[in-house]
């Protein structure tokens, strides 16, 4: 495993813990607040994985796989949380 993927998993594993945590301990009227709060936590903590890096190569595609992926996974959580509601 390269140390770009690396630098990304971790995003993706907070979008889907948080995605999780929000659609069991949040009442169903707040469900779209908490899952946008993920996606916000989701993109500083890439920012923070990314520049705490210092690579300049490959800025920009690590940031939008992270960013991009996170979108996805809370996309389908929020379609998954809207249906069980």
């Amino acid at each position: 495993m390269t140390w770009q993927l690396l630098s990304v998993i971790p995003v993706w594993l907070l979008s889907i813990v948080g995605a999780v945590v929000v659609g069991l301990v949040t009442p169903h009227d707040d469900l779209f607040t908490g899952l946008s709060i993920v996606l916000a936590a989701a993109v500083i903590v890439t920012f923070v994985i990314q520049l705490a890096l210092q690579r300049t190569e490959g800025f920009v595609v690590r940031a939008m796989a992270s960013i991009g992926v996170s979108v996805v996974i809370l996309a389908v959580a929020t379609g998954l949380l809207a249906l069980a509601g």
